[in-house]
């Protein structure tokens, strides 16, 4: 019987370790999995805060986690399986959809870039209306789920491409961990920020005289903060974007074209200091300007259609 009982405890050990290892081997793939999806989440994060601009501080915290339980239920009840279904019975499919996401992608960017550069001046009076409809809440939190849905997609399809060897529980498992970290930080980090005016002005008026200086100065920062977040969401679009279709075409042997970016960037880049570096920078600059090329052809492509032209 002891020996029996010892046995029967080296074989609970055992299954524990295996289950540690295995919890490890998840963290491991979620957090390399996790960082290709990069450019995609710093997009996430700084595109949210717009669909809470406007309301008064008592609903942006109800409204960010109405969003958030929405993000959740579209990457674990939507979209994983889906995905998942794919790589068990599509998986050559994995590429030409993370073209299509990344080409989405590079449309959205360069359309941010365009209003931009077009500076239409808001008519706050308008403004005011539209907040002060008591629909539009309902309308900003469909509006953030929907674009999530899409941005969520791109995420998880970059995730399971890194992941398409593991075996089927292991990407599930996988891709489930990194559903729920990528949501918890970005909606954590957009609850912060939008909430960040109201700590500062909190400060100016309740504290001491750094307090109040501090205060003043963040409530000061957070517009640039924005404004900032703005520009690095669109430039990450632009990024990612591009990245994703050079890769694809290369998988695809089509025009050599990231190949060429890849040498010119070494080319250039070699023989400086911190070479690894500069030949990134190269390339991420050649990946954007290619987003931005790609998604102005299809802005103008989209202007084509006897749809567009009849709105215009």
């Amino acid at each position: 019987m002891p020996s029996g009982l010892f046995a029967l405890l080296d074989d609970v050990a055992t299954i524990a370790k295996v289950a540690a290892a295995s919890v490890d081997d998840i963290g491991a793939a979620a957090s390399k999995a996790g960082a290709k999806a990069a450019g995609v989440v710093i997009d996430d994060t700084a595109v949210t805060p717009r669909y809470v601009t406007g309301f008064t501080p008592d609903r942006e915290l109800p409204i960010i986690w109405r969003i958030t339980k929405g993000s959740i239920f579209n990457k674990l009840v939507l979209i994983l399986p889906a995905l998942l279904l794919l790589s068990a019975f599509l998986p050559w499919a994995i590429t030409p959809l993370l073209m299509l996401g990344g080409a989405y992608l590079c449309f959205e960017g360069a359309e941010k870039v365009l209003h931009s550069l077009q500076n239409e001046k808001a008519d706050l009076v308008e403004d005011a209306k539209v907040v002060a409809d008591k629909n539009h809440e309902e309308a900003m939190v469909k509006g953030a789920v929907r674009t999530d849905f899409i941005l969520s997609a791109e995420i998880m399809v970059i995730a399971l491409n890194e992941v398409l060897d593991e075996n089927f529980v292991m990407r599930a498992a996988t891709l489930a961990l990194i559903a729920v970290m990528i949501t918890i930080a970005v909606y954590g980090v957009v609850g912060l920020i939008v909430k960040m005016d109201d700590i500062g002005l909190h400060m100016a008026k309740d504290g001491g005289k750094a307090s109040q200086a501090i205060g003043r100065r963040l409530v000061a920062f957070m517009p640039k903060l924005l404004a900032a977040l703005a520009v690095i969401g669109t430039a990450a679009m632009l990024w990612v974007g591009g990245q994703i279709v050079l890769h694809g075409l290369k998988e695809y042997h089509i025009g050599g074209l990231a190949e060429g970016l890849e040498a010119f960037a070494k080319s250039v880049a070699g023989g400086l200091p911190l070479e690894g570096v500069w030949t990134w920078l190269i390339k991420a600059t050649g990946d954007g300007i290619f987003g931005l090329l790609l998604g102005g052809v299809i802005i103008g492509l989209l202007h084509l259609l006897p749809r567009n032209k009849a709105a215009n």
